[in-house]
């Protein structure tokens, strides 16, 4: 199965880059490359992709607002941000707006790669130590939001106890060796908890846990 991707960037030199990067795989075609955050909601909407690579600081219009507008029309499509640094801010409200997660344009090219297989296929991007920095730099300030989702009250202990081990970065194999069942049945798991909270992917409900109090930053 070929994963469908938009490359959208300002620079026209990164766009070929990432653009000839991602099509000499067999898995990955690159169906349009957008030159801001307005171009990448109209190729979105037009060619429904299966992962947007969004840069986040463009003009015209910047890549959270993209990113908001693309994840809000289009159930398809998920975004994968690129940033410079690793706690950009921007990276979190881009996070907030529907990204399923975020790569660093300082690391190798081909890490690019693997985060586009990451993100189509709906698992947890952010790797643990990632994840915990991020969200316990935000989570810590005095004026972060805490919000409870409807569908929290409907969680059993045990999906509450495994959106807890996604929110600290746990796969999908990790889960099953921690819970002590099969990876299907951990599949299982989260595919109920992310119906009942309503969440896009795994990043969306580690959002969803440390927001709602769930689980502290450690």
């Amino acid at each position: 199965m070929t994963t469908s991707v938009l490359v959208v960037d300002d620079q026209a030199l990164l766009r070929t880059a990432f653009s000839s990067l991602i099509d000499a795989e067999d898995d990955l075609r690159v169906v349009g490359e957008a030159v801001d955050g307005r171009d990448a909601v109209d190729l979105a909407m037009r060619l429904c992709p299966d992962v947007v690579v969004m840069d986040v600081r463009m003009p015209v219009m910047d890549g959270i607002e993209s990113t908001r507008r693309i994840t809000s029309t289009d159930g398809r499509s998920r975004v994968l941000i690129l940033t410079t640094f690793d706690l950009d801010e921007y990276v979190f409200e881009a996070l907030r707006a529907g990204a399923s997660g975020f790569a660093l344009k300082s690391r190798p090219l081909d890490e690019l790669l693997g985060a586009i297989r990451v993100i189509a296929a709906g698992e947890a991007l952010l790797a643990p130590n990632i994840t915990r920095r991020l969200i316990s730099h935000f989570t810590d300030r005095a004026n972060a939001p805490m919000s409870v989702p409807s569908g929290l009250a409907e969680l059993t202990e045990r999906e509450r106890e495994v959106l807890s081990l996604v929110a600290r970065g746990l796969s999908n194999v990790e889960l099953a060796e921690s819970l002590h069942v099969s990876v299907p049945t951990a599949k299982t798991h989260v595919s109920r908890v992310l119906a009942k909270l309503g969440a896009r992917d795994r990043t969306q409900l580690v959002i969803i846990a440390y927001e709602s109090g769930l689980v502290s930053p450690a």
